[in-house]
């Protein structure tokens, strides 16, 4: 059965929500997955690289607002790579209520960083590129592939060490790590997407 298929009885569309668990798996692993981690690593680039010119306040405002913004940007940028993530016509499944779910999820954790960062806001870029990337692990789990637990993982240890080794330049060095965990991540989701 397929997303746009006729319930013959009804002579309705059928939604993919009418699919099995698994088929329904199988139709969201066919998505791209790109626009996200392109946006991530575009606002952490930004915020990497502005970081040794603004004031300590401003960064933490820019980090803040930059990784609020990351999913508008992957929104806006899903229609540029075909993935257009609120798109009538584009089947939706369970799983990709678990994809959204999973991004809110990280969004919420901005109530645990803002505290923290009430303390001391050299946190933030700890706190907020730790917790904004733990959404990769059920999309791992949710595309049977390795890429989100590798994501998550490798950039939470990164994030960890170079916020201690780097104290003069933790945003720097944070924003370095999670780009470059995104370039594997981005290489290593478009050679699952082209071997469908």
């Amino acid at each position: 059965m397929e997303g746009g298929s006729l319930d013959k009885a009804q002579n309705q569309p059928l939604s993919a929500r009418d699919l099995s668990l698994d088929e329904q798996r199988t139709l969201f692993k066919q998505n791209r997955f790109i626009a996200m981690p392109l946006a991530g690593t575009i606002v952490w680039a930004l915020l990497g690289i502005a970081a040794p010119f603004v004031s300590e306040v401003t960064i933490t405002w820019m980090l803040y607002i930059g990784t609020g913004a990351i999913f508008y940007l992957g929104a806006g940028l899903s229609y540029l790579t075909g993935e257009r993530f609120f798109s009538k016509d584009k089947p939706k499944t369970s799983f990709d209520t678990l994809f959204f779910v999973g991004m809110i999820m990280s969004l919420m954790v901005f109530g645990i960083a803002m505290p923290v960062a009430a303390i001391d806001h050299t946190t933030v870029p700890l706190t907020l590129g730790i917790l904004a990337g733990l959404m990769w692990m059920p999309l791992s789990w949710s595309i049977e592939h390795w890429v989100g637990y590798f994501h998550t993982s490798t950039r939470t240890a990164g994030i960890v060490a170079v916020w201690y080794l780097f104290p003069d330049a933790r945003v720097e060095a944070i924003s370095a790590v999670i780009v470059a965990v995104y370039i594997v991540s981005l290489y290593a989701l478009e050679r699952r997407y082209q071997s469908l």
